[in-house]
């Protein structure tokens, strides 16, 4: 009687991998370190301490995943998955902020960076910007359109429709892969390199992490693919899912600001390539 559960809550049995995954994020951290001031075996080790973390990450997924399964995942634990992911988003959110800081920052003062950007901005060393009304205007499409095929699925699967569920994430998947291949194509035919000046090295990071999150995203959407195949959600239950339509909405949110606040207001009346 000791031991009887009288809670909603799950308690979680002892468990390798935080520690494991600790390990791992020291190794991975201190071999980058390592590898920036050229020491040989920095890059081995950040390699290896990353092969842990992902480890990590995939066995933890993979004991949430069993643990819903078992029944788990009860009201009031599904509820505090949501505010996790909640939380995570918003961390995510703070994140890109840094990176419109810096580009805000650059660009509406730049007669305090006269010997960087020549007074003014985009600076002189770049010719020419990317046409905002050109591919990165597609890539907005793209996205939008993904964001409502996600919903459809969503939508589907609240409604017990299965096939709708797959068809939504099959599409969304496809428009994924599709935005990744032109945001590839668009960076390899840029007219400004990365890193010669702010204006580089802000435009590229600020949407080349946002190309990141969206290959982290469609890998997401790939793995509930693969759920919802063997029959993994249900009407009732599927926070593993959400999660995922939440993170692309996110993703789609994201770069309405940076096609808008970079593409678009960053580059105006500037030469276009």
């Amino acid at each position: 009687m000791a031991g009887t559960k009288n809670h909603d809550y799950h308690i979680l049995p002892p468990s390798i991998w935080p520690l494991f995954g600790s390990i791992a994020a020291l190794v991975m951290t201190s071999g980058g370190a390592l590898a920036m001031h050229d020491y040989a075996a920095g890059k081995y080790m950040f390699f290896i301490g990353l092969s842990g973390v992902l480890l990590t990450m995939f066995q933890w997924w993979v004991n949430v995943v069993n643990e819903a399964h078992a029944g788990d995942h009860t009201p009031v634990v599904q509820l505090h998955l949501r505010y996790g992911m909640i939380l995570f988003i918003a961390s995510e959110v703070m994140f890109f902020v840094g990176w419109f800081w810096a580009f805000f920052d650059f660009s509406l003062f730049p007669s305090t960076l006269t010997e960087v950007v020549g007074g003014q901005w985009p600076p002189k060393a770049v010719e020419e910007v990317l046409d905002p009304f050109d591919l990165p205007l597609l890539n907005t499409l793209i996205l939008l359109c993904s964001g409502t095929t996600v919903t459809w699925a969503h939508h589907s699967l609240i409604h017990g429709d299965r096939e709708g569920l797959k068809k939504g994430l099959w599409l969304t998947i496809l428009l994924g892969l599709l935005f990744s291949a032109i945001q590839a194509y668009e960076y390899a035919a840029a007219p400004f390199p990365f890193g010669e000046n702010t204006y580089g090295s802000a435009f590229y990071m600020a949407t080349g992490f946002h190309g990141f999150h969206v290959i982290i995203g469609t890998i997401f959407l790939i793995v509930c693919l693969v759920r919802a195949n063997k029959g993994h959600f249900t009407p009732r239950q599927h926070f593993g899912f959400e999660a995922a339509a939440w993170y692309w909405h996110f993703v789609d949110v994201v770069w309405l600001f940076l096609f808008v606040a970079i593409y678009v207001w960053g580059g105006w009346g500037y030469p276009t390539h």
